[in-house]
């Protein structure tokens, strides 16, 4: 299907622009999304005639955005998540978990404008890529960690994603019995020889004659 660009669209072109796309891309997104129009007589008129106020209206879409881009590019993030000792969150960060922490965060990014392939499923330091208009982008650090502190490691270049990471190689060990075992390979024993007292008897009451 050939359609009429409305805003500039990644790999396809900037407003105004006629190009083909597959029919499905046009139906389900391009069309009921506002993005583009059916390449067809009326509609290049109605293009024509609005191109003034959609170019406007572009403009202040890509202004708004760049404002919020300058309060978020660059930045890191700290995100308190539970999860094992290898590091697998007990759950996922998806793109809605992301676009609501920015939110209660003071800045406005809806979910689909992050772009993020998979669920983020381990913690670590993860960079995100926030599509704010058509024309910017801009990146964001999500430091997902199970506390505070380990986000400060995590942060400082420390890996978390196993047990000696978060407790330390040097944690000291208890030792088993079997650190005690003598040269025979047998368990200590008590010293046989060290015979305990015998008790005394009670003694007999005595008896009448």
């Amino acid at each position: 299907m050939k359609v009429i660009l409305l805003e500039r669209i990644a790999k396809l072109g900037g407003i105004g622009d006629e190009v083909s796309v597959k029919d499905g891309f046009a139906r389900n997104f391009l069309l009921p999304s506002g993005r583009a129009l059916r390449a067809n007589t009326a509609n290049r008129a109605r293009f024509e005639a609005e191109r003034a106020d959609i170019e406007a209206r572009n403009e202040e879409r890509k202004s708004a955005a760049s404002t919020i881009s300058e309060g978020l590019n660059g930045k890191t993030f700290v995100a308190v998540r539970s999860a094992g000792e290898t590091g697998q969150l007990y759950g996922s960060v998806s793109t809605r978990d992301i676009s609501e922490f920015l939110i209660a965060e003071g800045h406005q990014v809806a979910r689909n404008q992050v772009d993020l392939k998979t669920p983020i499923k381990t913690i670590g330091l993860v960079d995100i890529i926030l599509t704010l208009h058509p024309e910017v982008e801009t990146k964001i650090t999500l430091n997902i960690a199970r506390t505070e502190d380990e986000a400060e490691r995590q942060a400082s270049g420390e890996d978390l994603s196993s047990a000696d990471a978060i407790y330390g190689e040097n944690e000291e060990k208890f030792e088993s019995l079997a650190d005690f075992e003598d040269e025979d390979g047998d368990r200590p024993r008590r010293d046989d020889s060290e015979e305990a007292p015998a008790e005394e008897a009670p003694a007999e009451e005595a008896t009448a004659e």
